[in-house]
């Protein structure tokens, strides 16, 4: 009996590691007869696991989705991985602490005593630095709705929260090709396709509150950018929202000053030991030092703001040193 079972739960963790196994395979894999794998697989349909079989020459067996979750088997990097997660997750997303809770006693549980005390030591307190300004909370069935559209690529209508409205202030229904769902900085994204306005957008979801149903399938557009973590990182480190901006000849190869420009600079070579490089900051001031912190010589391009902070900062560097 207790070879059976432990059949079983290689047979289970099998089915599990991939989309589908030929009946040979499964047979060699466990050291057993075809007929043998055919037997364990009734008796884990008798447990509830939704083992789909194909017929013929190349027959094998799937473990498909069920209408109720079956236990599940993880190794042990997975039970850590999915305990750590569970002490996280409700630092973003809202309406699920208590289920976060309950899932992570439920893990702990049934957890082998050497990964108990893991998990036990792994007890994650979340420090965010957007804690008091940036970090927002997500309400879970308004991301699953999204994130349920994005994977269908259906259009998506929304109700949206305008940036400088009252808080019961809603602007029209919004009407989107939903496309990736992103988190930056402490915040949930939307990236879509805006119909009406015949544009990209992104839409932060603390401010959605989704419609249903959804709108009809549609073809993906390609996105004005390699990938979508290029479309958001330049979406949100546009060097116009800083008031002062500067330009400069460094004479240093230009991948020796990306490496500490920061990425919201932008570095163009000029030649093979020289190189364009334009920051941003709060103050001029502040951005001629920001050149300062380069060990190579450089010509100030402009604007005349620049180099007037330059001459500023120089004599008091020189009154300093003396």
């Amino acid at each position: 009996m207790s070879e059976t079972s432990a059949r079983l739960l290689a047979l289970l963790s099998l089915l599990q590691a991939r989309r589908d196994w030929p009946g040979a395979l499964l047979a060699e894999r466990l050291e057993v007869s075809p007929r043998t794998v055919r037997r364990d697989v009734d008796r884990l349909r008798d447990l509830g696991y939704p083992v789909r079989a194909s017929k013929g020459p190349d027959g094998g067996y799937r473990l498909d989705a069920g209408a109720d979750l079956p236990p599940l088997l993880f190794d042990d990097d997975q039970a850590i991985a999915v305990a750590v997660a569970l002490q996280t997750a409700t630092t973003t997303v809202t309406g699920i602490e208590e289920g976060a809770l309950r899932a992570l006693a439920t893990v702990r549980q049934v957890m082998p005593a050497r990964l108990r005390q893991r998990v036990d030591a792994l007890h994650v307190t979340t420090v965010d630095r957007y804690a008091d300004s940036r970090r927002t909370k997500v309400n879970s069935e308004h991301l699953i709705a999204i994130g349920t559209a994005v994977r269908a690529r259906e259009v998506l209508r929304f109700d949206y929260k305008s940036p400088g409205a009252d808080s019961d202030e809603w602007v029209p229904p919004r009407k989107v090709e939903p496309h990736h769902l992103v988190t930056w900085g402490g915040r949930w994204y939307l990236v879509a396709w805006d119909l009406d306005r015949k544009d990209w957008r992104t839409f932060r979801v603390d401010r959605m509150s989704p419609k249903t149903p959804t709108g009809p399938r549609f073809t993906p557009r390609e996105l004005p950018a390699p990938d979508v973590a290029t479309y958001i990182s330049s979406t949100f480190t546009r060097q116009d929202q800083w008031p002062c901006r500067g330009e400069a000849i460094l004479q240093a190869k230009a991948a020796d000053i990306a490496r500490w420009a920061g990425r919201e600079a932008i570095v163009e070579e000029v030649t093979p030991t020289s190189c364009r490089l334009i920051l941003s900051a709060w103050s001029w001031n502040g951005l001629a030092a920001s050149y300062g912190m380069f060990e190579c010589d450089l010509e100030f391009i402009g604007p005349p703001e620049l180099m007037e902070a330059a001459h500023h900062l120089a004599a008091r560097y020189t009154a300093a040193a003396s």
